[in-house]
């Protein structure tokens, strides 16, 4: 009896320390993987494509019935030469656009970082996008683009500082 009893207390033993090894393994790789710089540049890297989307589908969502605060989210959304140019174009592009009498809505199909600089907080993207116009008479027309733009962090926010049509090349 005391032969069996002394191999269950070894046995015990050996699993209680395999168990400790392993919930110590365990918490390491947790507090690593919590702590690992690439994990934090992932974040941040998603962080950039969510408001690059978010911005570009403002820049190109529109109706004439609410222009006004359309435009508003439109410099909310930008930063730098792109928020002075439409800033400084609103009242005449307003103008345009109630008389025009239409609503542009954007749906993102797809979007990617193509760089990113934390540490400067610069990044560039690109989206493709599907916009549909519709007039005041007539029928709705859709088409795709690929646009391209360029991010700015202000403060703990990245903002649109510009952005542009992909060209399209022949197959």
């Amino acid at each position: 009896m005391t032969f069996l009893r002394r191999h269950l207390v070894s046995l015990a033993l050996v699993l209680a320390l395999i168990a400790a090894g392993a919930a110590g393994w365990t918490g390491w790789s947790w507090w690593s993987a919590t702590h690992d710089d690439s994990l934090r540049y992932s974040h941040t890297r998603d962080e950039v494509l969510r408001s690059a989307e978010q911005a570009i589908q403002n820049l190109n969502t529109l109706d004439y019935r609410t222009a006004e605060s359309g435009v508003d989210l439109w410099a909310e959304s930008t930063t730098g030469a792109l928020h002075d140019q439409l800033s400084q174009g609103r009242q005449n592009f307003l103008t345009q656009i109630k008389k025009a009498k239409t609503v542009t809505t954007a749906k993102i199909l797809d979007g990617a970082v193509t760089e990113l600089d934390d540490r400067a907080g610069k990044a560039s993207v690109i989206v493709a996008i599907e916009l549909t116009v519709t007039p005041a008479t007539g029928r709705a027309t859709t088409k795709r683009e690929r646009l391209a733009g360029q991010l700015t962090r202000t403060g703990t926010i990245w903002k649109l500082s510009s952005i542009g049509q992909v060209p399209v090349s022949a197959a």
